[in-house]
């Protein structure tokens, strides 16, 4: 499948993803405000109709300061005698027989205006719910049955048109935002999943260039095996003295094949981050000298010359199988770019509250861009050179991941006149 084709999928997919969770959040975050606030706004006219709810199925007990009896012409009293109960918001209607019974008492005009087309609703019995007249006045209603008269009922109704207009108003407030909130939606999902892709995208490139880079260098060795071990199946009278150096190649390529396969595994490790490192505490400038000390010999063998300057006096919390690995890359490094009577330098210091080893040389030196592209994977700024000497560009990659696992950086920087040097900062203990 085409890469850009594959990628736009994958892209859109998160923009899908995206904009269904931010239009989600958006919409419950709604839902709860509407909710909250429609509750808020009924609370007081609900918290009155169930009060004079309880006082009428109580019996209507005398309420200091209430209005006076409700007229009696319909039975249409308390027991008590007592005042009546409900504020002045409610409105009580007594239903007989489907028609309103006390329209007397509710005043002839507001019920003509009013009530006078409206039919009972026995949903509304102990239910406080919603009730629109002539479609266009809101009430809240409860009604109950009214125990003076079998079959008949007294419905409580306050007036909600002002919180109702505050409701929709906030209902078109709340649809206006989240349509807003949506296209806002689409575009931040549209450059989060920009954004989402970009390490993907830098993962499938350095995925790709990983593979042909390893198809590359294990290609080269296999063909040298192959063609010389074809050469020997050809001459199978030929002692093996007479075709050493073809056998020498053959394992000379065997041994470099087996060094960047446990390469290539250990950088896989890393990448999974499957590799744990176990750490306890060193000396470091005993370390390193007892690391260094090997080379020292390889180097004088070399007419080269290698100083040392350990003047950290630290203790480093690390993984000591791991920090041999990274200077004895460092040190091969140093000795196969130098040539005779070059030096090779290793110090150690403490800055700024931070530990220091420095691997420098006055070798060949590298380019400003080797500078910036060192430390990947493959990279060889003289690929013929490095071929000649046994090199396949992972070891400083994975110099770089020791370095990184360990809290610390490392950067390669030109040593003046010639040379580079290897700056490693790493936290003390």
């Amino acid at each position: 499948m085409n890469k850009n084709k594959v990628i736009r999928s994958q892209q859109l997919r998160f923009m899908v993803y995206t904009l269904i969770a931010f239009t989600m959040l958006f919409g419950i975050f709604g839902t709860i405000i509407f909710g909250q606030i429609k509750a808020t706004l009924y609370a007081k006219t609900d918290s009155d109709l169930l009060a004079s709810k309880r006082m009428l199925e109580s019996g209507g007990a005398a309420v200091e300061g209430g209005n006076e009896p409700f007229p009696d012409k319909y039975g249409f009293i308390p027991r008590s005698k007592g005042r009546w109960p409900l504020t002045p918001r409610v409105i009580p209607l007594l239903w007989s027989d489907g028609k309103i019974a006390n329209a007397q008492q509710i005043g002839f005009i507001v019920y003509n205006h009013y009530f006078s087309d409206m039919t009972f609703n026995p949903s509304t019995i102990g239910v406080i719910s919603n009730v629109t007249v002539q479609g266009k006045y809101h009430f809240r209603t409860v009604s109950i049955p009214y125990p003076e008269a079998d079959g008949a009922y007294v419905q409580l109704l306050i007036n909600v048109d002002s919180e109702q207009n505050l409701i929709d108003n906030f209902r078109r407030i709340i649809i206006l935002c989240s349509a807003v909130f949506i296209f806002l939606s689409i575009s931040a999902s549209y450059i989060l999943s920009r954004k989402m892709m970009k390490p993907i995208i830098r993962s499938w490139e350095k995925q790709v260039e990983f593979v042909e880079n390893a198809s590359h260098e294990l290609r080269t060795p296999l063909t040298i095996i192959q063609n010389k071990l074809e050469l020997l199946q050809t001459m199978p009278e030929k002692r093996i003295i007479d075709t050493f150096e073809n056998i020498a190649l053959s394992l000379s390529e065997t041994r470099r094949l087996s060094r960047m396969t446990s390469d290539l595994l250990t950088l896989a490790r890393a990448d999974s981050t499957e590799t744990q490192l176990e750490k306890q505490t060193i000396e470091l400038d005993e370390f390193v000298d007892k690391v260094c000390s090997p080379y020292k010999e390889i180097a004088e063998l070399s007419e080269k010359r290698m100083w040392l300057s350990l003047n950290s006096g630290t203790r480093l919390n690390a993984d000591p199988g791991r920090l041999h690995q990274l200077l004895v890359i460092l040190l091969d490094n140093a000795l196969k770019y130098t040539g005779e009577h070059d030096s090779i330098g290793i110090s150690t210091y403490v800055k700024e509250n931070k530990t220091f080893i420095e691997v420098s040389d006055t070798g060949i030196g590298i380019s400003e861009e080797g500078l910036s592209r060192i430390f990947d994977r493959f990279y060889r700024e003289d690929r013929a050179r490095s071929r000649e000497q046994g090199g396949s560009g992972l070891g400083l990659s994975i110099a770089q991941w020791i370095v990184h696992s360990h809290h610390g950086t490392i950067q390669a920087l030109h040593n003046e006149p010639k040379g580079v040097i290897f700056r490693i900062r790493l936290p003390k203990q």
